[in-house]
């Protein structure tokens, strides 16, 4: 499909334009998901004892280790996200990286907040998608919309 041009605007096709959303939604997700990282941690750091630790648990840590390790996910998460909206292109790729660091870093937070955790690694893996398949529609370097 082609694209029609005003003067220097180009009105982008209906697959365009829902790519474009696709974006823009995982873009806003990570900045919710970073959001939601520095809240955990700051709990995790500031009121340890508000969650329950399992003694049996393979991956256990120090609970306030966890509540730095959110904090960083979270800045990092959403200033990617920001940066997406901003129309970074290194942030597809760099977003798909961390928010996959985010899914696997909530897996092993899971005996510590199961459901909460659950919740994020399905919003991690929406955004992955969200960012992937922008990914297979941008066009490759040397060819034009026709």
């Amino acid at each position: 499909m082609a694209q029609a041009s005003h003067g220097t605007y180009r009105i982008p096709t209906a697959k365009q334009s829902w790519v474009g959303g696709l974006e823009l939604f995982a873009a806003i997700m990570m900045m919710i998901v970073g959001l939601f990282h520095l809240i955990i941690g700051l709990a995790a750091i500031l009121r340890s004892s508000y969650y329950v630790v399992t003694d049996s648990y393979i991956f256990s840590y120090d609970v306030t280790g966890w509540g730095w390790a959110h904090l960083v996910l979270g800045v990092l998460v959403g200033a990617t996200g920001i940066a997406l909206v901003m129309g970074q292109t290194w942030a597809r790729v760099v977003g798909m990286i961390i928010v996959g660091l985010s899914a696997l870093g909530n897996f092993l937070f899971i005996p510590y907040q199961p459901m909460w955790s659950l919740l994020i690694i399905a919003i991690d893996v929406a955004v992955i998608w969200a960012l992937a398949v922008h990914m297979r529609e941008l066009p490759e370097s040397g060819k034009t919309a026709e």
